[in-house]
């Protein structure tokens, strides 16, 4: 028996229907794409993009650290890959785990100089790719869509409460 999706009627939502977008492939084309420029444009700085990314929000946010809690919540990460991310980079002296102070079971990590100096590198190929990636946009209208993406994205983490 063959299931057909489509609807003679067409009252069928644009998610079943095999003629409109779909949002979920569409968007991990996006990450998957985006995801493997990235790791091309950066591996001559010798970061992955997930390293990157570490690096970035330790970098933004306060210079005392953050917990390994944290920095998964803020890289949509479980922790068993925060984890692994950072003894890599602990290892390489990008950042440095020490007990966090108010919290014997947690660590606080910090971005180390070397880490700081590989992010300035990298931040440039992050800045150009992103230009790239937003020139399908036309330049009025990308902060919109950020704005979009960025509720799209809060929605979909409201739902796991």
């Amino acid at each position: 028996m063959q299931i057909s999706l489509q609807n003679p009627d067409r009252t069928a939502a644009a998610a079943d229907d095999p003629e409109h977008h779909r949002f979920p492939p569409l968007l991990r084309r996006c990450w998957f794409g985006l995801n493997q420029q990235f790791r091309r444009r950066i591996a001559p700085v010798g970061l992955t993009p997930d390293q990157f990314t570490t690096l970035r929000w330790l970098a933004e946010h306060d210079p005392a650290g953050m917990t390994q809690r944290e920095l998964g919540r803020l890289m949509s990460s479980d922790p068993n890959t925060i984890t692994s991310i950072l003894k890599r980079m602990e290892a390489a002296g990008l950042v440095r785990r020490s007990p966090h102070p108010e919290d014997r079971r947690a660590n606080c990590i910090r971005i180390t100089e070397t880490g700081c100096e590989l992010l300035a590198r990298a931040r440039a190929h992050a800045r150009a790719l992103q230009d790239a990636a937003l020139s399908a946009i036309p330049p009025e209208k990308r902060e919109e869509f950020l704005e979009h993406l960025d509720r799209v994205a809060r929605t979909i983490e409201a739902l796991e409460s």
